[in-house]
């Protein structure tokens, strides 16, 4: 199993725009083949360290995650609609 996980820092972490990015984020449920599970989580603790939002995601190999990376839902729908709302992302990929 590969997982990828993503930290999300908005520009505005309004309440809007959290639920709009968690809301992307989990549009990807069931519209991506290689994306086996997917979890998103918005920060409740919200202090200096924190990021507003968290993605993990696992595929059965890294040639998955790389197929999904790609993939025209994630770069067109979702990349696409993120982008504008994001400040910084940071990743984490292990097996």
């Amino acid at each position: 199993m590969f997982t990828h996980i993503v930290f999300f820092k908005l520009k505005e972490a309004t309440e809007d725009n959290l639920k709009k990015a968690s809301g992307i984020l989990n549009s990807m449920e069931g519209k991506i083949p290689q994306l086996k599970q997917l979890e998103v989580g918005v920060d409740v603790v919200k202090n200096d360290r924190s990021f507003d939002i968290a993605l993990i995601t696992r595929f059965d190999s890294k040639e998955d995650y790389e197929i999904y990376a790609v993939s025209d839902y994630h770069v067109n729908e979702v990349l696409k609609n993120l982008k504008p709302l994001l400040e910084v992302s940071k990743t984490v990929d292990f097996v």
